[in-house]
Order: structure tokens, then sequence, then C-alpha cells
């Protein structure tokens, strides 16, 4: 079984990715225009380094402020809205915008408070940026990165990017061990759509929170899946 802090790393990268545009207009203007995505997770690596080391009594005192630690890390360097309509599948073109909006406003509090506290446990040189190896796809390409566990033993994690309509890299996708975060959850998200609905899915996220989020892996048996059963 994968352990708490490879999870939370990754996760609550990938949990940004369902995020919806709300939540980008908060974040940072330093969008780091121009950087490669090997830079990208560089930079997210290092600053959540700098936001956590230090803090870990204080952030864990005070989730918000450790929710916004990921806020500003993250969300500057997602394709929410791509990634957000990737999580839905097919569910995104029967949902209105408005349904959309709240829906992955919803989806991403409850990822984000389930695995914001594993990130407390977080410090420099626990991600390791593999070298780039064949060439730079113009429009999209992944960043390889090994996750270091408490024990010595280390994860692969990867994150999909894709060029965005201004010309910079955003991520939009996380893969745990082979696992991808967005199809991961897409299939647990399409399961509890056809058993009971967008809107009714949606109105649990917000009102049970992270407890939902487990109760829909128990449902469609995603729970192993999402930490790659190691």
């Amino acid at each position: 079984m994968l352990r708490q802090l490879s999870l939370a790393i990754a996760l609550a990268v990938g949990t940004v990715a369902a995020a919806p545009v709300f939540a980008q207009a908060a974040a940072p203007a330093a969008a780091a225009q121009g950087q490669g995505p090997e830079q990208i997770v560089q930079t997210i690596s290092d600053d959540l380094a700098k936001a956590i080391e230090g803090h870990q009594a204080e952030l864990k005192n005070d989730k918000e402020k450790l929710i916004a630690v990921i806020d500003d890390t993250f969300l500057p360097h997602f394709d929410i809205d791509y990634a957000s309509i990737l999580v839905l599948g097919q569910n995104a073109t029967k949902a209105t915008p408005q349904q959309r909006e709240r829906f992955a406003k919803a989806f991403y509090n409850s990822i984000t408070h389930r695995y914001a506290e594993g990130l407390l446990n977080y410090t420099r040189g626990r991600v390791k940026v593999l070298p780039f190896s064949g060439d730079l796809n113009n429009k999209r390409t992944v960043v390889r990165t090994q996750v270091m566990l408490d024990d010595g033993k280390s994860v692969s994690v990867d994150y999909a990017f894709r060029k965005s309509a201004s010309g910079d890299w955003k991520a939009y996708d996380v893969i745990i061990e082979g696992i991808s975060y967005i199809t991961n959850y897409r299939n647990q998200v399409d399961a509890e759509i056809k058993k009971e609905g967008l809107d009714k899915l949606t109105a649990d996220l917000e009102s049970k929170g992270s407890a939902a989020i487990d109760e829909m892996k128990q449902d469609t048996g995603g729970g192993a899946q999402a930490g790659g059963n190691k």
C-alpha cells in the first residue's frame, strides 16, 4: 500500500485538476510564464517545501491555511477547465455550465481536505524530477518523477501537461504507478452519476466532504486503484 505521503503529494497535486475557474482567480499571478513542464514541476516541489518546512505545527492546527498553501502552490500551474471536464467524462456534455462548476468546486474541496494533512510530512528532496527523454511535443508531454517514501523506497509519479491557449504549459493529470488520477476518478464519478445523478452526487460531496469520497471509492471498488495498491 502506498504511504500517505506519496498519496498526498501526488493526489493533492491532482486534486487541483478538478478545481473550477473560481479557484484559479484566487491564485497568484506568477504562473511561471515561459517555463517548461520540467521546470514547473521543480518549481512546485521547491515552493511546497518552502511553505511547509518549519510550519507543520501551525498548518496542522489551521487546515484552511494548509488548503490555501495547496491552492497557492498548485493552482497557477494546472489546466483547471480541461481537467474538470475530463473527470466528468461524457457526463460533462449532458451537464449545464452551472452543474459543472458546482460539481468541480465540491469535488475539489472534498479531495483536497481528504489528502491535505499528508503534505505536512513533505520535506525538500522528496520529489526527484527525472531527466526528460524523447521529443517535447509542442502540445502535450509527460514529466516523470520519483517520490521518496519514509522507508527509502520510491514511487513513480508522472504529470501530464498540455499547452494552454495562452502558450503556457499546464498540468492536467497525475499518474501514480501507472494509475491515472483522471481515469480513476472519472470511473468512480461515472458510476455514482449513473446510480444517483450528478446533482445528488454533488450535494453529497458538499454535505459529506471527504467522507463522500471514501464512500464513492467503497461503492465502486476504487480504493485500491487510487493508491496503486502497492
